[in-house]
Order: C-alpha cells, then structure tokens, then sequence
C-alpha cells in the first residue's frame, strides 16, 4: 500500500498564518480546586496534546481524479463518525479532486465542533483512495459564571451571551462575548469596566467559563456646555433636556451618567424647547461627548443655530369633508393671530379637533396643519385642513409587557376591539384608563398596518409597577395626642385587577380597623362589587365621657352611566354600643348610652374627568352620595353628601386646585340622629384643626357633639420650590373653611358652633423612594375658643 503525497487542507490559509484550529490557551493557574485554567488570549498556545500524524506532501496534480475508497475518522469523542461524514459532505465511491476534500475539511472547520483536525490520503491501489480524518474536538461547555459583576446581575449579563450552558466552547464566541459585556457596562456609564475570560478544565472534555469582570466607576457627566445660544442661557436649556451635570444629591438618580441614546433624545428635546418659544428654524450643528483619561467623566458640548423668532399669521380651519362645517370647530383653535408661534400647540390643536370630530362621529377624518413660513415677515400662517382618511378597522390588538398582570385586566380598559372602526380618540381615552389604573409605571399604545391597506394593529406596551402599597400616617391634636395610621393594600391581587385593603388607626382614645376586597368586574361585567369589615372602637373614659363601638360590614356595587359617570350602591349593617359613660360626661351623651343595630341603604353618583388619579393636573370629581337607614334595625335617618374638586394647570408645574364638601343629616318619623351618625370633622376637611375639633360642644364638658350639617371647602395652588426636578419635591400653599352645626337636642348647655372656621397654610410634598411624603403647618386664622386645634400634620407611605 502506498500513501500518497496528497496534501495538509489549506486550514493555515484558512486561520491565517499557520495558525493551528485550537482555542486552548496560555496556561495562567488560578487557586479553584486545583483545577487547571487556562487564559483566552488573542494569540493561541500551542494545544497541549500529543500532535495528529505529521501530513503527507502534497500531489502534485492539484486536479487528478481519485476514488474515495473508504473515509476513516478519529479522534471523536461525544460526535459520532457518522455525524462527522455528513458535514464533510464525502461518501465512498464518490470521485474527488484534491480541492474537493479541500473544501469538505473547510466544512468540518465551519461547524465549529473541533479545535484541530488533519486529512492523511492513502492511496491503495491506482487511483483509489483511503481518506483518515483526525479531529480534536472543541470542549463542551459545562457552566457560565461571573466574578465581580454588582452593577449587572448574572441574568441580564447570560442572556445577551451566545455560549451558554451545553453549548460549544470556541474561541470566536468567547471574543464575541466577551465584547458584548462591555457594552452592556458602556450603557450602563462605565466605560473603564474590563472583561477577562478564563477557562477551568474538567474532565470528559468540559470547560467552566468563567467572566473575570472589574466594573470601574460610572462615567458621571461633569459638564453640559452650549454653543450658539444667544436667546436662553445654558442653565435654561440643561433644565429642557433629560441628561443632568453631576451633583452629590442625585445619588437617586441615573440622568447624570452618559447614555448615547439618552443624548440623542436630548436633542429632540432641546428642538421641542425651541419650537415651543417660536424658533421654527432651530439647528442642532452638533452634540459631542468627550471622555477624559480617566474614563469616568463626560464633557457633552451641544453647537446650536436658534434661527430667528417667528408668530403666527393668519389661522384658519378648513374642511374637505362636506358633512363637516369648519365654524363650528374654530372654538377648538386656541392659537390666535400674533401668538408667539409654538408647535406644541399646533398638535395640541390638531388632537383637540380630531378628538372632536370623533366624538361628533366622523371615525375616518384626519386633520392636517398647513404651516406657511414666511421668513422675511418672520411669520407662519397655520391652516388646519380636514380631509377624509382612510377606512382602517383594527385587526388585532397586541399586548406585551404585562407578565403579571393578565390580559383581559388591560383588554377590558380598551375602548375599542377587533373589528371596531380605528378611531385616535377612543385610543387616547383607552390609555388614560389604562394609566388610571395604577398598575403600570409607562403605558404606550401605537397602531401599525395590518395584512391589509384598512386594517390596523394597535400595540400595547406596559411596564408593570407595584401595586401594593403600606402606607404610614401620623399627627398630634390636643385631643388625641400623638396618633397613626396604617395601612396595606394590593390594588392589582395576583395580577386579575382585585383590590384588598387592610386598615387601622390607632391613638391613645381610638382604634379602628378596615378590610376590604373589591372585584372591578364582577362576572365579567362593567360591574365592581366589593365587600367591607370594619369594627372601630373609641375610648373617652380618660377624659370622663364613654366608650364608643361599631363593627359591621358593607356590600358594594357599581356600574358604568358613562363613559366618566358611575353609579354605586350599597347596603351596610352594623352594630353602635356606647358603654361606660363617665358620671362627669354630658348629659348629652349620657342620653346616648346603650346598642343599636343600623339597616342602610347606599347610592352615589361619580364623575371624574381627572386626567390622572395619582397626580391630578387638570379635570373635575364630583360625589354625589344618598344613604336610607331604616330597613329594619333601630335607627332611621336619611344623609345626604357632596364632594367636588377641580384641578386647572396655570402654568408648567404649577396646578391651582379647588374643592369642596358638604352634608346633610336628619332623622325620620320622628327620630334624632344619634351621636354616632353625626359628622364629626376637621384634619382631613379644614387643616389646622383636629379631628372632631370644631362644632356644637357641650359648654360644662367640652364634648364634641357632632353636627347634622356641615360644610368645607378648600382651594391650593401647587408649585416647585426651585430645588432640581430629580428631587421630586414640591410646595403648596392653601386656605381651608369650613363649618359644623346643629344637633336635634340642642338648647341650653350646647355652644352651637355655628360660625365660619378659616385655616390657611403652607405644606411640602416629596415624591421619595420611599413612598409620597407629605407635611402641612396649618394655622387656624378663625376659630371658637372651644376648638381643639392642630399645627402639624404628616404622612408617608412607601410601595412594595
């Protein structure tokens, strides 16, 4: 038999530079276990195992038929030979040149299974040919490990890696991984983090990889410089964009770390900032990030062109659509004729006429603004002209995001569904309801087209928050002493849109405690129904009066009149005792002494325009509540009850806010309204009094006695206070009245109380980690010398 001269496969041309197929690496020990580690390096070590079979020289005829008389492997471990011929692409009997094995080792290479191979021909008789293959294969990958990450958890840095548990260990992905680490730091601001990989063998041809990673500092940015701006100073446009300067009390914040996509929205933002001041000509030349030597500060330079001022010119809106009378819409228009030209008012104006032509039935409209420059006037003309659109139906909606929450929580808030005509309106109105809900920190809704021209897809994107809540509260009254609430709630329970809320006040004379459960839609249905427990105790043997109790329970129901208007019912039944009355006490009381069971019937009557709940800028709530006891049990009254607030935005961040209550109770066939029954207010109503602290009194005790009637109102305007918006602190200023009169019994040794109270005062709030924060100083301005009063008041609360 004689072994032909054939050839070493061109693997050196194919590496580069003679270099061997292997990823072993340049031994550098490390104190795990005695394990041997190896170092990844860009140049490879010679592999540490005994050479493949020296190949033989190469034939001289490049292109001379042989016959592949057999194809032997070696060298396999976890592959079968099998499984190497069919990636060599090779068979027996087959008639191959000596390029053609060329390029089937060239396939095998490809696969990425071996580290080092080599093909020795034999030639055995004529042109037949003995083809041996011997491998070395690449080790399996037993684990994937991290050393020193704090700043990126092990899950977040895994899933942007190529090798993973199981998987085949090669030099190229290790490199490509190795790079992908980095860049997860360089988002992340630390653009001196260093990644090391290493390598510990085991036996049976597996690796440990291991990611030796030292994060460095977070590249803080130091300075944010402006070029070209002549009509705003440079503190005025670093508060119009997201990135901040570096200071030691944004420790809470990210915005002043270098992010390159954040750079990039800052510079729509600062051409937002302009367009909204009128330069519709406004240029960014350039934004460049520098980084010192360091690496670990950023000096950002913005080159800007602001262009001249315009104002607007003539406005008009004109309407394509014949059913469609452009004059009834002008009122819409709130952009006039010498108006500083701002383009957020133009779509501003554009949302505002959609929305209304919507509301008036026209589904397939757009509105178009026509912006007419004229730069040697320095004026834009604006004409908004309606024109028919296309008829789009939504196909299907999307939704992501919500891994705890499920779908039909988010389906049920949409005012659209598959198959109903598009409309924006309905859209906006579904992710205000969405926004509404509390469960999610960002909402955003987009359509895409469909599988056909007039189909859409509506895309839901959420991101979850916490929704449960503990809530902590606090104050001082003179005649509560100290006092504190507390509270836990979940308003999203295991994802379905339940909420469940626990309760208790506690005080030296009080303790009460609530539990509640609410289903939003009961059967599936615009229906919330809910169920209360309470039971409240109160102790005024200490001050020589009695003991009040009252446990009990409420059933719920509620459903929709509209699309801002609900109508809730309910029925309560509870148990009021009032035991150990003190001698001392007013005869008042002491004619309330003994149990008494209450059947009631409930209703009310919810509007609500808020454009959002938690953060209420702008829009109106009004309560209207009607409660009928005297369905069995022993009391019989009739209560009525009013509650408006109303929220206007008189300027960026600053919301001026006014509202009010008022109630009414009387007795029926003759009954008084007892004492439990009776409004009793303060805090919550008219700051800088304590709860109960004003209205009808006894004159010899100083009981409060409760009122029949009663009436608040309250008006505050909400403002920065300067300190940077990453802080979240805010002011208010306020002025609360209020007033509380009459019993049934009253006469001769009750001072009525029946004059106007007047509080005013300043409060701070603080949007902390932690939860809300907020503290009010209240002094009450007009008051009775009977009033108890109190100065302070503050509450906080955290989310988990």
């Amino acid at each position: 038999m004689k072994k032909l001269n054939l050839f070493s496969v061109s693997l050196c041309a194919l590496l580069g530079g003679g270099a061997v197929v292997s990823p072993a690496l340049a031994a550098e020990p490390l104190l795990l276990k005695n394990a041997q580690i190896t170092k990844t390096t860009d140049t490879p070590a010679p592999v540490a195992e005994a050479p493949l079979a020296a190949p033989a020289p190469v034939l001289a005829a490049e292109q001379q038929v042989y016959v592949l008389q057999n194809i032997v492997v070696t060298g396999q471990q976890r592959i079968e030979p099998s499984t190497v011929l069919s990636y060599l692409g090779l068979r027996n009997g087959q008639t191959v040149t000596m390029s053609d094995m060329d390029e089937a080792m060239k396939r095998l290479y490809e696969t990425g299974f071996f580290r080092d191979m080599k093909a020795v021909p034999q030639q055995v008789a004529g042109n037949q040919l003995v083809l041996n293959v011997s491998v070395v294969e690449n080790p399996l990958i037993n684990r994937v490990a991290f050393e020193g990450n704090k700043a990126a958890e092990d899950k977040d840095l895994e899933k942007e890696l190529d090798l993973k548990s199981r998987s085949i260990f090669t030099r190229a992905k290790v490199q490509s991984d190795t790079k992908r680490i980095v860049d997860i730091y360089r988002r992340k601001g630390r653009y001196s983090a260093r990644v090391e990989p290493k390598i510990v063998q085991l036996d049976q041809n597996r690796v440990d990889l291991v990611y030796e990673i030292e994060e460095g500092p977070e590249a803080m940015v130091r300075d944010i410089r402006f070029i070209g701006n002549n009509q705003f100073t440079s503190a005025q446009l670093r508060e119009a964009i997201r990135t901040e300067e570096a200071a030691w009390y944004k420790f809470l914040s990210s915005d002043d770390t270098y992010d390159q996509d954040r750079l990039q929205y800052d510079q729509e933002l600062m051409r937002r900032f302009y367009l909204k001041q009128g330069y519709a000509d406004f240029q960014i030349k350039s934004a460049v990030a520098e980084l010192n030597k360091e690496k670990d500060s950023f000096f950002i330079t913005f080159t800007i062109d602001e262009g001249q001022r315009y104002r607007v010119g003539d406005v008009s809106v004109n309407s394509n659509v014949a059913s469609v009378d452009p004059k009834l819409l002008q009122d819409k228009v709130n952009i006039q004729k010498g108006d500083v030209y701002n383009a957020s008012e133009v779509e501003t104006t554009v949302d505002a006429l959609v929305n209304e032509l919507g509301d008036k039935g026209f589904a397939f409209v757009n509105v178009n603004p026509d912006i007419d420059r004229k730069a040697d006037e320095r004026l834009i003309n604006l004409a908004f002209n309606i024109n028919e659109g296309p008829k789009v139906y939504v196909e299907r909606i999307d939704i992501k995001g919500n891994a705890r929450t499920v779908d039909k929580v988010i389906r049920r808030e949409f005012r659209l569904a598959e198959g109903d005509p598009y409309s924006s309106t309905k859209l906006k109105r579904t992710e205000q309801r969405l926004n509404n809900l509390g469960y999610f920190s960002k909402v955003a809704i987009a359509n895409e087209p469909g599988s056909a021209p007039d189909r859409t897809v509506i895309n839901v994107d959420v991101e979850e928050q916490s929704t449960g809540e503990i809530s902590l509260g606090g104050g001082f009254s003179s005649v509560d002493g100290v006092l504190a609430d507390f509270g836990i709630r979940e308003s999203n329970l295991l994802g379905r849109g339940q909420d469940l809320r626990l309760k208790a006040l506690l005080s030296a004379r009080r303790q009460q405690y609530d539990i509640g459960f609410t289903e939003p839609y009961f059967l599936d249905r615009d229906l919330a129904a809910g169920v209360d427990l309470f039971k409240m105790a109160t102790d005024f043997t200490n001050q020589g009066t009695f003991n009040l109790e009252d446990n009990g329970g409420r059933l719920r129901f509620g459903y929709s009149l509209g699309e801002n208007l609900r109508h809730n019912f309910n029925y309560s039944l509870h148990d009021s005792t009032i035991s150990d009355v003190d001698p001392n006490a007013s005869v008042f009381i002491k004619a309330q002494q003994g149990n008494y069971l209450t059947s009631a019937i409930g209703q009310s009557f919810n509007y609500d325009t808020r454009n959002n709940r938690f953060q209420t800028t702008s829009g109106t709530f009004l309560n209207l509540v009607q409660d009928l006891a005297g369905l069995g049990g022993d009391v019989k009254y009739l209560r009525h009850e009013v509650q408006a607030a109303h929220f206007v935005p008189i300027a960026p961040k600053w919301t001026w806010m006014a509202g009010g209550s008022a109630g009414n109770i009387f007795g029926l066939t003759g009954q008084n309204v007892r004492l439990n029954d009776r409004y009793f207010i303060g805090q919550e109503e008219i700051r800088g009094f304590a709860l109960g602290g004003i209205g009808p009194r006894d004159t010899t005790t100083r009981d409060a006695l409760g009122g029949n009637n009663y009436y608040a109102v309250t008006t505050e305007l909400q403002f920065p206070v300067g300190l940077p918006d990453d802080l979240g602190v805010s002011g208010a200023i306020f002025t609360d009245a209020a007033n509380l009169w009459e019993i049934d019994n009253s006469g001769a040794g009750i001072s009525s109380g029946d004059s106007l109270r007047v509080s005013a005062g300043v409060g701070v709030a603080w949007a902390s980690p932690f939860g809300p924060i907020r503290l009010d100083v209240a002094k009450a301005i007009a008051k009775e010398k009977q009033d108890d009063t109190q100065l302070v008041r503050f509450s906080f609360g955290t989310r988990f």
